[in-house]
């Protein structure tokens, strides 16, 4: 290279599941069948009324160039509603909600908005690599809390409390969690709001999960009395929807932290496809029967997923929510990296390593149920 690499790009590691899907590709490209268990991309297809809009609208003349940095009219409405129907959350469509390229976007976007060089950020010890990377990338110090095992991998609102300085800004919070698959609970929001206003710092809350494999009514931290004032919520369609490489998500805040991000977002980019927004907001009127029939799918792989885990002598708990299952190794195992690498070039199975979420994930890992049972069931054969 002419000129050396910026100090950020140096000090962030290329993302994990890029570098190990690249060598799933290299074995399959030499004739190896590799079943795919350890990352979370859908494997059933959008509704059909969603294909429908999106064939639709790009069939329009108009559809074609430039379009709001906000979202069209038509998006931003279809996400209120959604956002009514299913978590009884009121949302000003014009005002409190930001139609992003996907909520990993949003994480990006939210920390070059709201972080300046040495701010510090809460992370979970376990949960979405992103956090971290992001925070490092823009110059903020990241401070991981406690989540209590022990507890069902709630935070430890006490040992986060002495964590805080007048330079934390951000915390970051994400129930249903990936990966542990822990549940969001009223109570948990209801604290979670109460430390962001005690502590005045910004409470950002990932809900990707709340729809898949749910065993109470789904919740939105929104839904708090006083949360608008302290937090703001990134939600996405990639795995509620089958739609991940569709990338749409948005950001629903109140009027200023909207307009606050807005101003980073409209310098990185130049909006969306008119044909995907169109198609995503016919997607968020998606029936209820239609997520009952996607979630009875991922029921029926759960079968097979815990067998796999049986047969590799972990432990696990059922009460676990989203596309995921996480689970403890046994003290047998002496290296779980090693373990997964066996796995993907002995077995021709990829399964995801715990520590990638934490350090704390180091004698754990996670089975996805986007593949079909039957492949899953393939698996469990190839190991047993």
């Amino acid at each position: 290279m002419i000129i050396p690499l910026a100090d950020r790009a140096g000090q962030t590691q290329e993302y994990y599941f890029s570098v190990k899907l690249a060598e799933v590709r290299k074995l399959q490209a030499a004739g190896h069948d590799v079943i795919n268990i350890g990352i979370g991309n859908p494997d059933m297809m959008p509704s059909e009324a969603t294909l429908q809009a999106l064939y639709e609208s790009a069939r329009q003349s108009n559809a074609h160039g430039y379009q709001s940095y906000k979202g069209t009219p038509g998006l931003r409405n279809a996400i209120a509603r959604y956002y009514e129907h299913t978590y009884g959350v009121t949302l000003e469509p014009e005002t409190e909600i930001l139609p992003l390229l996907g909520s990993k976007e949003g994480i990006t976007h939210i920390s070059l908005t709201f972080l300046n060089e040495g701010d510090e950020v809460l992370v979970p010890e376990l949960g979405y690599p992103a956090y971290r990377a992001v925070s490092k990338m823009v110059g903020a110090v990241v401070k991981e809390y406690p989540l209590l095992e022990e507890g069902g991998w709630q935070p430890d609102w006490h040992a986060m409390a002495d964590q805080v300085t007048a330079r934390t800004k951000i915390m970051w919070l994400n129930y249903p969690h990936m990966p542990t698959g822990a549940p969001a609970t009223r109570e948990l929001f209801e604290k979670a709001v109460r430390f962001a206003q005690e502590h005045r710092i910004l409470l950002c809350h990932d809900n990707p999960y709340s729809l898949i494999l749910n065993q109470r009514p789904p919740l939105s931290l929104l839904a708090v009395d006083g949360a608008k004032e302290v937090a703001v919520e990134l939600n996405s369609m990639s795995k509620s929807h089958n739609m991940a490489g569709w990338r749409v998500g948005w950001l629903a805040a109140a009027k200023p932290y909207i307009d606050a991000v807005l101003t980073i977002k409209s310098n990185v980019d130049s909006g969306m496809f008119k044909p995907v927004m169109d198609a995503a907001a016919e997607a968020l009127a998606n029936p209820d029967e239609w997520h009952a029939e996607r979630n009875a799918v991922y029921a029926d792989r759960l079968d097979a997923a815990k067998a796999f885990l049986d047969a590799l002598n972990c432990t696990y708990s059922n009460d676990q929510e989203g596309m995921f299952l996480w689970a403890k190794l046994p003290e047998t195992i002496q290296s779980p990296e090693e373990l997964v690498d066996d796995l993907l070039y002995n077995k021709h199975v990829f399964i995801a390593p715990g520590f990638i979420f934490g350090p704390k994930g180091a004698r754990y890992i996670r089975v996805s149920l986007c593949m079909p049972k039957e492949r899953i069931w393939e698996a469990v054969q190839r190991i047993s």
